[in-house]
């Protein structure tokens, strides 16, 4: 395979599918019953981390520095699996839709000669119930990698890394599937502070999120970034402007 102008990872929910806080009221519920403390506030800025890993980090929270660890590990992975019921159910049987100008912005990238992947501080299972609403499944074969037809080109899960964001591992995984070494030739897109960390991690060319998704411009102007977009259908007339992707 010869090696692409570029690759740009998009996040999904909030980024490129519809977030309307969802995601979030099902965090809550999941924290709920497992009697987690911690706010929608909280659980907002965990938004983008590997979920298995957030359950982990709120219940060393809520039982102290001295819990024990095993006891940690053992709710955490039962507040997970109560947290995948729930989410599973929500998208089986809710609408999912793409996000205000994804699809147009897919086919233009597309047009540029750039690979489009997508990461996710989901999980495998629940990624794919996603990517099946969308329609987004088609053409994928059994890598997950796209080809003629395909909407995407490849779609990558925080359980299938060794660790989720904002370790750059998936970022990582996408740039070897096209056989990129050289992270100049990567562009990083999301709309939670982890996904401009894990885009700085991963040293792409910009580490840049969209306004529109889980946290507001103010909270996301706070943080290290290469810029802010109202939406994703601003994306390829900023990347033109820079004259992105490079030759």
């Amino acid at each position: 395979m010869n090696t692409p102008t570029g690759l740009i990872v998009f996040d999904m929910a909030g980024t490129t599918v519809r977030d309307d806080n969802e995601v979030l009221h099902c965090f809550s519920e999941a924290s709920r019953q497992a009697g987690l403390s911690a706010s929608e506030k909280r659980l907002n800025a965990l938004m983008g981390v590997s979920k298995l890993e957030v359950f982990q980090l709120l219940w060393r929270e809520e039982l102290g520095a001295n819990a024990d660890t095993h006891v940690i590990s053992l709710k955490a992975d039962e507040t997970f699996k109560s947290f995948c019921r729930i989410l599973e159910t929500y998208y089986s049987s809710h609408p999912v839709e793409p996000t205000e100008g994804a699809l147009e912005v897919f086919e233009m990238v597309r047009s540029l000669g750039i690979r489009i992947a997508l990461n996710t501080g989901f999980y495998r299972k629940v990624t794919d119930i996603i990517l099946g609403r969308l329609g987004w499944l088609s053409g994928l074969d059994a890598q997950y990698i796209g080809g003629n037809g395909s909407i995407i080109d490849f779609s990558v899960t925080s359980d299938e890394v060794p660790k989720g964001r904002p370790e750059p591992y998936m970022i990582q995984k996408a740039m070897s599937v096209f056989g990129i070494t050289n992270a100049a030739q990567v562009v990083k897109i999301g709309d939670t502070p982890v996904d401009l960390e894990e885009g700085r991690r991963a040293g792409a060319a910009y580490s840049i999120a969209v306004t529109n998704g889980t946290h507001t411009r103010a909270e996301l102007e706070l943080l290290d970034n290469d810029g802010l977009l109202g939406s994703l259908s601003e994306l390829p007339g900023w990347l033109q402007e820079r004259g992105w992707p490079a030759k």
